[in-house]
């Protein structure tokens, strides 16, 4: 998980702007378990310190959105992603039809 946890982040970004814990719970039903704290919010700052979101106040909350440059690393990820990983899931889907 923590080697995919900026790209899940940037991934649940591209659908909506959330807040730190509307992501945990996102990622938590994605994994089985949520991530902590001392988890997620390092990832945060570390994506918006490198550019790939943005964040504002909301009363309490605060709200995380991607950045311009955010929605193009995340296009590129999940294309990457795709053409190295897609294979498998579609075999891995063909396999579980058989049985």
């Amino acid at each position: 998980m923590r080697g995919m946890l900026s790209f899940l982040i940037m991934w649940l970004l591209s659908k909506k702007p959330m807040y730190g814990e509307e992501m945990a719970k996102e990622l938590g039903k994605m994994k089985g378990d949520k991530p902590t704290p001392g988890t997620i919010y390092p990832a945060l700052k570390q994506l918006q310190n490198n550019g790939m979101i943005a964040s504002r106040k909301e009363g309490r909350k605060v709200i995380y959105s991607l950045t311009e440059a955010g929605q193009k690393v995340s296009r590129e990820a999940v294309e990457y992603f795709c053409g190295a990983f897609g294979p498998i899931f579609k075999e891995h889907m063909l396999l579980d039809s058989t049985e």
